[in-house]
């Protein structure tokens, strides 16, 4: 059958799919381009482990370790990789819905799949990819495969409203990454790329461990639904910082956030930064840091009326990263007490950047590199949230 046919029935299948119906979609698919079968592996939170979609009335096949095997190996790279096995060969292609990476499929073949036919299995799980992401707004069943322990209320409640993990205009790429998984506290993300316009926000809202970091999360969810009113009203800098400020005192006047709010003109590589409060962001520039943004520049959200906001601009060059983290990155303790520090993040930082990894992947590495510190037993919410300029 042409692929062409193949993807168009895909497509016409897709309009009416259940979650439990993907696995033999990707089955029909994968016959008609000459292959035995495609088989979805969906990566867990943590980021650890890629896990089967099985099929309606079957169980769930084995799971597969992201840091040792050729699956983990194409998730990492986002590359096509292929092997021989006992049930033929095995292609092993990433499970990507725009750079945001969802898993792996593995593509099983009783003979090596010729180069030019490998962009028809690509061009279908792209395909397979779009409908993971659509059956996970109405079903709860990918979700529940992606979940290797039980999610926490305060995790469950924040988690929703998080964006993707990794975003790309090409310009630009955007990437975060929030640890521990099922337990978070008060620290939340967001970003949105307007026209020319990259959006950025980091947020630590103070009150993690109490009533089981809900009101923390209470207070991120705040700070994350005023930030995106104001961003979506068309508000310059200083004027989402005010609304912020206003909209979360109004609510809690004894509530504390720390955040960074940023801009990022894409044309020019202009940044504009707030930092209230919060710890200070890098600029890594070839191999090495070129700035550390200033910091405080404003007081935390709460406190906006004792001082005016300050806007810090720099000038990016092509290929430059933006990194953003909160507090718990730096202060992560090793079982001696030693903390992880600035130093430490920048060292292991420079040293994902030198290995050219995909973007998300340097920032799956570095939170596990902090987790690993801490014995993957965090005591704060450790998040970062990096940006990548490639210029014009």
């Amino acid at each position: 059958m042409r692929a062409g046919t193949v993807l168009q029935e895909l497509v016409q299948r897709a309009r009416h799919a259940a979650s439990e119906e993907l696995p033999a979609l990707a089955d029909e698919a994968a016959r008609g381009l000459g292959a035995t079968g495609m088989c979805l592996y969906v990566v867990d939170h943590e980021q650890r482990q890629l896990l089967p979609l099985p099929a309606s009335g079957t169980s769930a096949g084995e799971a597969l370790t992201i840091d040792a095997t050729l699956a983990g190996r194409a998730y990492r790279s986002m590359s096509t990789f292929a092997a021989e096995g006992t049930d033929g060969v095995r292609l092993w292609v990433p499970l990507l819905n725009g750079m945001e990476r969802l898993g792996v499929v593995a593509v099983t073949a009783p003979a090596p799949i010729d180069s030019p036919r490998i962009p028809d299995f690509v061009a279908a799980c792209a395909l397979l990819a779009d409908l993971v992401v659509n059956c996970s707004h109405y079903s709860d069943t990918i979700e529940q495969v992606r979940r290797r322990a039980p999610m926490r209320m305060a995790a469950e409640v924040l988690r929703a409203q998080l964006p993707p993990l990794t975003f790309s205009t090409g310009t630009t790429i955007i990437s975060g990454i929030l640890e521990p998984s099922y337990d978070v506290g008060g620290d939340a993300f967001d970003y949105a790329v307007n026209g020319d316009t990259a959006h950025l926000a980091l947020f630590d809202a103070v009150g993690h461990g109490s009533g089981g970091g809900m009101r923390a999360v209470m207070l991120a969810g705040l700070a994350l639904g005023a930030y995106r009113n104001a961003r979506r009203a068309g508000q310059d800098l200083i004027g989402i910082y005010h609304h912020l400020d206003q909209a979360v005192r109004a609510h809690d006047r004894q509530g504390l956030i720390t955040g960074v709010l940023a801009e990022l003109d894409q044309p020019t590589g202009r940044l504009r930064v707030i930092s209230a409060g919060h710890p200070s962001g890098l600029i890594i520039r070839d191999g090495r840091v070129a700035t550390v943004l200033p910091t405080p520049t404003a007081l935390p959200v709460t406190m906006g009326d004792f001082r005016p906001p300050v806007v810090v601009e720099e000038a990016l060059q092509p290929g430059d990263h933006v990194l953003l983290y909160t507090d718990g990155i730096t202060e992560a303790r090793s079982n001696r007490g030693e903390a992880f520090g600035v130093d430490r993040l920048t060292d292991f930082a420079l040293r994902a950047l030198a290995d050219e990894l995909p973007l998300p992947e340097t920032t799956r590495q570095l939170v596990h590199a902090i987790l690993a510190w801490q014995d993957d037993t965090l005591t704060d919410d450790a998040t970062l949230l990096m940006l990548r300029w490639n210029g014009t």
